[in-house]
């Protein structure tokens, strides 16, 4: 989806802000230091040289006619060859076998779990991160704590339970949790016995930073500070940002790869958002300066505009960030910060927070409402998801590294080439991963569960924190309320109002029929009427907002 929805996404999601991004005249680098490691050259003419001298002698009895034809069909393979190395991303060059990829542990990272704002204040909030499942929730005092996501009693999922007085609660047994993970109370046990010590859960530090919730996966080892990732940009003064959190069916390397891709916008996302155009489609130019065991980092720029320089940084474990600095006409230095943050949430599945942030406010995002902009950043994600999802299929499917399936050009996927070969130095540290020359597969096939989330849960808990029971509601990543407006607090509030709102004003057409039916004069009737009229029109049109926030894009071509 972008940077967005990717540098693909950065252009779609927020127009206001990204318009502003791509007019933006210079940009910077992320505050950390680059090397001066730039991207390999493309092979050249001593290839073609060492064909030359292989070619194959002239049989005797071959005319000077037939081996000039001959001599000239050579040339023009080995021409077409090399434009084809001028244009392909190379296939072969700096691979990385796992022999020699450095050390790596997939636990050893924090994860993005949640944006702050929207964490329930009276529920648990279920999570994954790969194939740990995770229960996150606010105690009495506020304080986030996280476990395992399974009660040590009969394995009950404890994000299917509630909080009571500030403890967790597994609504299977009434087993109650606090913070520490300590099991405080169990209604069978008899009466001056004691809870056993193993009735306890497993637990995970968190840290809330910069608005983000991160856990540190690590069963062995402290919280490594030093690798929370930390903004320079969200920390300036009067920087502001919006800020959305999806869930989508694909696999997070594959949103990753969506998300570098500035090349597919204008074709993918044209007219999105009045920016994104099908005819700006062109070459791109990328210069890789940075490469690292924890990423990779350069600058990219369109073709046509090559004073317009962004620059992107990839940090492990699923970090990406296009940032953009320059200087307003007041002369002072003004930022921009489009931010991607991925969670690998189980096979074919991820969650993302997207963050667009910057130091100045144009005025139409002072006006725009922010579900509309939420509302728009879910249709960017729809356009893209019947290719990432039959994508990750074909990954699954055909089992073979990437340089096998892909067609990578110079001049739109070179940060896509990057991020698979940095997929071959750390593979093998992950659960599973398909790099550019190497790959693991899941060493067991995902589990799919079919169950809605808990009813009783939903109806105990804060609604609609867990879902509802009805097909909106369902927890079904192609939808688009389960994908955003179940995690997001505002979209939620803004439905229920407009829903409210709706069956008021339906309330207030009848009765206005009712009256007009009675009422003894023309005028009275026909004052009565219109203003039935008028409520229904209302009615009509927070349905609209309604079905505007919560109902899939499906592309004209497509619909029945």
């Amino acid at each position: 989806m972008m940077a967005l929805p990717h540098p693909s996404s950065f252009i779609c999601l927020s127009s206001p802000l990204t318009r502003t991004l791509h007019l933006s005249s210079a940009a910077a680098l992320s505050s950390r230091p680059m090397s001066t490691t730039s991207a390999s050259p493309a092979p050249g003419n001593g290839a073609s040289l060492v064909q030359r001298k292989n070619r194959p002698r002239r049989l005797p009895g071959e005319g000077p006619a037939s081996a000039a034809v001959a001599h000239d069909i050579e040339d023009i393979g080995l021409r077409e060859e090399e434009a084809e190395q001028k244009v392909l991303v190379p296939k072969e060059g700096e691979e990385i076998t796992e022999e020699g990829a450095g050390e790596y542990d997939w636990r050893e990272e924090w994860y993005p779990l949640y944006l702050t704002a929207d964490v329930p204040d009276d529920a648990p909030l279920g999570l994954t991160v790969f194939h740990k499942q995770l229960v996150l929730y606010r105690d009495g005092g506020g304080v986030l704590r996280c476990y395992e996501d399974r009660c040590p009693h009969r394995l009950a999922k404890l994000s299917e339970g509630q909080l009571v007085d500030g403890r967790l609660e597994c609504l299977y047994h009434g087993w109650q949790f606090e913070g520490d993970g300590k099991c405080v109370k169990i209604p069978q046990l008899p009466d001056g016995a004691k809870i056993p010590r193993a009735a306890c859960v497993r637990t995970y530090e968190v840290r809330d930073s910069q608005g983000v919730v991160w856990v540190w996966m690590s069963e062995k080892n402290k919280p490594d500070d030093a690798k929370l990732p930390w903004f320079e940009h969200y920390a300036r003064p009067g920087f502001r940002d919006l800020s959305t959190i999806h869930e989508l069916p694909y696999d997070h390397s594959i949103l990753l790869e969506n998300l570098m891709d500035p090349a597919h916008v204008p074709i993918s996302h044209d007219r999105t958002d009045w920016t994104a155009k099908r005819e700006d489609a062109q070459p791109l130019v990328f210069n890789v300066a940075e490469r690292t065991q924890r990423g990779f980092a350069g600058q990219w720029h369109r073709s046509r505009t090559p004073a317009l320089v962004n620059t992107l940084r990839f940090e492990a474990p699923c970090v990406l960030q296009n940032n953009l600095e320059f200087v307003d006409k007041k002369g002072v230095k003004q930022y921009f910060s489009a931010l991607f943050l991925c969670r690998p949430t189980g096979q074919g599945k991820s969650m993302l927070i997207v963050r667009f942030g910057s130091t100045t406010n144009s005025f139409l995002t002072k006006i725009v409402p922010k579900w509309y902009l939420h509302q728009n950043a879910g249709k960017v994600f729809e356009q893209d998801m019947g290719f990432l999802s039959s994508q990750n299929e074909v990954l699954i499917k055909e089992k073979v590294p990437t340089k096998e399936l892909y067609l990578n050009l110079r001049s739109m996927d070179t940060w896509v080439a990057e991020y698979r070969k940095w997929m071959d130095k750390v593979g093998h540290g992950m659960p599973y991963h398909f790099g550019h020359s190497t790959i693991s597969l899941p060493r067991e096939p995902a589990v799919v569960e079919h169950a809605p989330a808990g009813l009783v849960a939903g109806i105990s808990a804060s609604m609609p924190a867990k879902g509802a029971a009805a097909t909106q509601h369902a927890p079904n990543p192609a939808n688009r309320y389960f994908r955003h407006v179940v995690h997001c607090k505002g979209c939620r509030s803004v439905v229920r109002s407009f829903q409210a709102w709706k069956n008021a004003l339906q309330l207030l057409a009848l009765v206005a029929a009712a009256f007009a039916v009675l009422a003894s004069t023309r005028q009275a009737k026909a004052l009565l009427l219109a203003s039935g009229g008028v409520f229904l029109m209302g009615a009509y049109a927070c349905s609209s907002v309604v079905a505007l926030i919560t109902t899939n894009f499906v592309r004209t071509h497509r619909r029945l």
